[in-house]
């Protein structure tokens, strides 16, 4: 499913909706004789906020996320200069106009990431927008997360160490910021989803006066360990 890039193909973002449906459920119970009427209203939402806590979320989008932005599937180009030294040429193409490819298997260890980053732990941000997407490692060492990034090509993620208010997985895997910006893909191994990323998706510099290593406040405060995900339509 992901491949080197050799050529970009257009694509656009756009705002995905979210629904509310809401069911009164009404209950009468009799209590020594005096009827006491019970009143609930349940909300389902198709997309609810994400959670930090035990049991992650995979946070399902749909293809209006990617309908026609401002730049691509963009709402903007991505940075003039980004993090370990990442190509702000192939970024621009890979996360902007393209729906399917990936920077070469490797590319991440030919740039100063392992050098530079935050082994405790690293915030990985859209080059775009500077929104968190991605913070690592959560529940394993570096080591156990390099390791796994070199078995496979690219910077690999585990379900808790997404930053779901920020990303979407499409129905054919297809991994995305809400912002439209192209991330990888899940490709699910014995372990659970794992997300298979590009590190030029994943190289912006904060905007907003923050560090770039600063974490969404309380990120995985109760995520450090291993567990399955639940999962949002």
């Amino acid at each position: 499913l992901l491949m080197e890039f050799n050529s970009p193909e257009s694509g656009g973002k756009g705002a995905s909706k979210r629904t509310c449906s809401q069911s009164v459920v009404g209950a009468t119970l009799m209590v020594g004789g005096v009827a006491i009427l019970l009143v609930g209203v349940i909300a389902t939402r198709a997309a609810e906020p994400a959670r930090v806590g035990a049991r992650p979320r995979i946070m399902r989008g749909d293809e209006a996320l990617m309908a026609a932005g401002k730049h691509g599937t963009c709402v903007a180009p991505v940075q003039s200069s980004l993090r370990w030294g990442c190509s702000v040429q192939t970024s621009d193409q890979i996360c902007c106009f393209n729906r399917h490819f990936a920077e070469y298997a490797g590319y991440w260890e030919t740039t100063s990431f392992v050098k530079e980053a935050n082994q405790e732990r690293t915030v990985f941000r859209d080059p775009v927008t500077g929104l968190p997407l991605f913070v690592a490692p959560i529940g394993r060492s570096w080591q156990a997360f390099l390791d796994e990034s070199k078995r496979h090509g690219w910077p690999s993620f585990r379900t808790a160490e997404v930053v779901w208010d920020n990303v979407r997985v499409l129905g054919n895997g297809e991994t995305v910021s809400v912002n439209g910006t192209h991330l990888g893909h899940n490709l699910p191994d014995a372990k659970g989803a794992r997300f298979c990323i590009n590190l030029v998706s994943i190289a912006g510099h904060a905007l907003d006066g923050h560090d770039d290593d600063d974490p969404p406040p309380g990120f995985g405060m109760e995520s450090d360990s291993e567990s399955e995900p639940t999962e949002v339509a």
